[in-house]
């Protein structure tokens, strides 16, 4: 650091590590970014000290307000070591959108948090595009967030994020749980890859297995290894909104930290139990990769991992096949993977020997 104050200069921001110029110059560079994302409700204009958005300008009537915050976790971490960080604002807005559409709520806005030890605006730059694709993806419009450099709190140029995302949903739309029933079919919906959960594991794999992660992979030469476990996380949201607007839909799990066995169960009522077979569907060689590497039994892995199924979908089992049809048409794959039984409130999980590489028949169960 200069000691131009020593000889009798006064201190400045840049010479504690902040450069305000570099802060303003990445504003102006994003604006056309935050433009993109525009929708009824927001205009998406940066610079002001809060975003504004009209609920009454998006249709609603009697609105209810849902709010969700999250980050990326430590899959960040693989993003700044292989310069990859195209991807992670997608993740970032899909952890938070998706958990708005399991309640039946639509996202509108998202505000995004980046802080760093040293702001450089091409990588910046890159992040906040991607939170940008994210948004549009989810149809809700960046309308504003925050940048803070801050030297000393992180090391060199590694950042983190968060996403602040609020939806509405009309009153007698609201998801609750409490239309689930004995009898209801459960689908899935696949995930696009490990999506933000489970990276922890996956890291100490990679350092304690010295992967190749600028490699092809094993389990597929056409992709990269890093490519294959940091492609973001899928977004629902345009799938699942017409289907929950016409209230075919019983109740929605986002398959995230605690995996199928411990987010199925955040959606039902007591005294139903779900009940997920694991032969329903084959697993992913991502996923297959990742327990062979980890020696994973499958118990963990079903706690753990998404498995390859990223949102549980809860439906009347006389119109399952309908909603599935539907989901395929809007361009997801979709597989029944269970049911929902009269039981203690949880859910249970379980596999024929081979699947998952089980050598026995095998189950596991959460209780909610």
């Amino acid at each position: 650091m200069s000691n131009e104050a020593d000889r009798g200069g006064g201190y400045t921001y840049a010479q504690a590590g902040v450069s305000i110029a570099a802060g303003n110059a990445l504003v102006r560079a994003i604006g056309p970014l935050a433009k993109s994302t525009r929708r009824p409700g927001a205009d998406a204009e940066l610079g002001g000290f809060g975003g504004v958005f009209d609920p009454k300008a998006a249709g609603f009537k009697d609105p209810l307000l849902v709010a969700a915050n999250d980050g990326v976790g430590t899959k960040l971490k693989l993003a700044i070591e292989h310069n990859a960080h195209d991807g992670v604002g997608i993740d970032l807005v899909a952890m938070c959108a998706n958990d708005l559409i399991v309640q039946g709520a639509e996202p509108l806005f998202f505000l995004d948090y980046y802080a760093t030890g040293k702001l450089v605006a091409e990588t910046a730059e890159r992040v906040v595009g991607s939170i940008a694709e994210g948004c549009r993806q989810a149809g809700c419009a960046l309308i504003g967030g925050e940048t803070a450099e801050m030297p000393g709190m992180y090391e060199g140029e590694d950042y983190d994020l968060a996403g602040f995302c609020v939806g509405a949903v009309e009153r007698e739309q609201l998801l609750t749980g409490d239309k689930v029933a004995v009898g209801d079919v459960i689908l899935g919906l696949a995930s696009s890859g490990v999506h933000s959960n489970g990276f922890s594991l996956v890291r100490r794999l990679a350092a304690d297995k010295a992967w190749k992660l600028d490699r092809p992979a094993l389990f597929d030469q056409d992709v990269l290894l890093i490519d294959a476990l940091l492609a973001p996380t899928k977004i629902y949201v345009k799938s699942l909104l017409p289907l929950l607007r016409e209230g075919r839909i019983h109740g929605l799990a986002h398959i995230t930290g605690g995996g199928l066995l411990e987010n199925i169960p955040r959606v039902l009522p007591e005294g139903a139990h779900a009940q997920v077979d694991a032969d329903a569907w084959e697993q992913p060689r991502l996923m297959a990769f990742l327990q062979a590497q980890g020696n994973i039994e499958p118990e963990e892995m079903a706690r753990t991992f998404n498995c390859g199924i990223g949102m549980a979908v809860l439906v009347a089992a006389d119109d399952a096949e309908a909603v599935a049809a539907a989901l395929t048409q809007a361009g997801e794959t979709v597989v029944r993977i269970g049911t929902v039984e009269a039981g203690d409130k949880g859910c249970t999980v379980k596999g024929s020997a081979g699947t998952w590489s089980a050598r026995a028949d095998w189950s596991a169960t959460h209780l909610g």
